[in-house]
């Protein structure tokens, strides 16, 4: 394996985590914004209010996306791992 190829797998690896964590990271991006939004408009500074709202975001995008996120993690595993004679030469 050459050290081109190692740099390729990693940089696709890396592609690959980033896609995976988006839609969940965005998610509760989203929600903490609009809690603070909220929070400062009503100037009600409660740390449960910011947290439970947090989770059923990052939840509802496991939901929506485990499908799209398990599909790409084996698309990406089966060609790894199809590729090992490939990367022993």
């Amino acid at each position: 394996m050459s050290a081109d190829f190692a740099a390729y797998v990693m940089m696709e690896t890396l592609k690959v985590v980033a896609l995976l964590c988006a839609p969940v990271l965005l998610f509760g991006l989203m929600a903490g914004l609009l809690v603070g939004i909220f929070q400062a408009v009503t100037q009600i500074h409660e740390m449960t209010l910011t947290f439970i709202p947090k989770m059923m975001a990052v939840a509802l995008a496991f939901v929506l996306f485990l499908p799209w996120m398990l599909r790409t993690y084996l698309d990406f595993a089966t060609t790894i791992f199809s590729n090992i004679p490939n990367y022993l030469r």
